[in-house]
């Protein structure tokens, strides 16, 4: 039996660069205005571009700021972190008038989706409700807003993306996925298939969604197993996850950080003190949700002038740890493992495969090893109390150190 749900999925178009717009006194559908991570920075990445200035001039996320034209008619603003996230929620607040805060799954800053279902004597079918809600964010926030509607969260995301964002509103049923899902190409273009997945999905002859429904399902989980059967389930656009078992925050199942580094990072020992300090925030991360893992990640972006490419590896431990020099030897080992000496630009770390803190095994031949665990937490609370520069380590102090910039940061970018 399918899922037949009323899911809506509502986006705000263009959410930074239209709050920004707004707060210049600028219409965001027209105005031409970039928002980057940093104006003083000619790298620096454009977090969003309002529509306009992408269809007038191409640029969009993901450009870089030298790329923007020097024109009088273009805006370039720095991200105002705070704002956005304030007006996100209250945002949030608007969408819990129409329907109860559990039926709400926020899913990005600018993205979420809510459960109508039971909702329709107050506000009528789906159309009218989505209706209502574009509606009333145009007048209160003067934001622009588009919303997809489905049976299910798949078909509401793939409606969203592939239809209501040129139309406003749209609605997809099952009916509508041979017509409307099949045919798409590339397979990127489908909530879930990246670009790896689609060059092995190519190798198997799948370059339309339409393939990939009609594949032999016993062929698909052999080569991708679990993840085998959900492709092939969702190119018949089924999805039997319900809103309210969406992961929470209080049920995170990994800690991570990623950073792009300020500049490019040629020298071993630099790179390993920019990971000491994300290790460091990763391990208090999961030390403040009382949290523990056993697999540590690393990942290494390398400099586009030297062609790109990179590495992303894992090694899992026997004992869950949340101590920051175990997560740092980890990614040590990782580094001297898979690093080959190119310029680096990015770096991620994530602690996996979690469990409460409590879990934690005492090594009766670390006799050192309680002193660390409470280390950790006291160095957190100094922190807390005292702002995130109160207690740093040496590394941070020297040239190679991004901690005492990136404490002035939300969410990565100004504040």
């Amino acid at each position: 039996m399918l899922t037949k749900q009323t899911i809506l999925c509502i986006d705000m178009k263009s959410f930074y660069a239209s709050c920004a717009a707004l707060r210049l006194g600028l219409d965001p559908l027209t105005c031409h205005l970039a928002v980057v991570g940093n104006t003083e920075r000619q790298g620096s990445v454009v977090l969003a571009a309002s529509p306009a200035l992408k269809k007038d001039y191409g640029i969009k996320t993901g450009s870089r700021l030298f790329e923007i034209p020097k024109d009088e008619r273009i805006h370039v603003v720095n991200a105002q972190m705070a704002f956005f996230l304030q007006r996100s929620i209250e945002i949030t607040g608007l969408l819990n008038r129409f329907v109860p805060q559990e039926a709400i799954h926020t899913y990005s800053v600018d993205e979420s989706f809510i459960k109508a279902d039971g909702t329709e004597r107050l506000w009528g079918d789906g159309r009218a409700l989505a209706t209502a809600i574009t509606t009333s964010i145009q007048e209160e926030f003067g934001l622009p807003s588009a919303i997809g509607i489905g049976p299910n969260m798949l078909l509401a995301k793939l409606c969203l993306d592939l239809e209501a964002k040129k139309t406003g509103i749209a609605q997809w049923t099952y009916e509508d996925v041979p017509r409307k899902l099949w045919p798409l190409s590339p397979l990127r273009k489908m909530w879930g298939i990246g670009p790896r997945l689609e060059q092995t999905l190519h190798r198997m002859g799948i370059t339309k969604v339409g393939d990939l429904a009609h594949y032999p399902l016993a062929l698909l989980e052999k080569k991708f197993g679990v993840m085998g059967n959900q492709l092939y389930h969702h190119a018949w656009g089924i999805d039997e996850t319900q809103l309210e078992e969406r992961p929470a925050t209080n049920g995170q199942i990994s800690y991570g950080k990623s950073q792009i580094l300020l500049r490019d990072y040629t020298k071993k020992e630099e790179i390993q003190h920019v990971m000491l300090e994300m290790c460091e925030e990763v391990a208090r991360r999961a030390r403040t949700a009382k949290k523990a893992g056993r697999t540590i990640s690393l990942g290494m972006g390398y400099s586009r002038h030297e062609g790109g490419g990179g590495f992303h590896r894992s090694k899992s431990i026997e004992e869950p740890t949340n101590i920051t020099m175990e997560l740092y030897d980890v990614c040590l080992q990782l580094m001297q493992e898979f690093y080959s000496g190119q310029t680096v630009r990015k770096l991620s770390i994530t602690l996996s495969n979690v469990c409460d803190d409590t879990e934690m095994q005492l090594n009766l031949f670390a006799l050192d090893e309680p002193k660390k665990r409470t280390l950790g937490y006291v160095m957190d609370e100094i922190r807390r109390k005292h702002g995130s520069t109160a207690l740093l380590r040496a590394v941070s102090y020297t040239s190679a150190g991004t901690a005492r910039h990136r404490s002035t940061l939300l969410g990565g970018h100004k504040a």
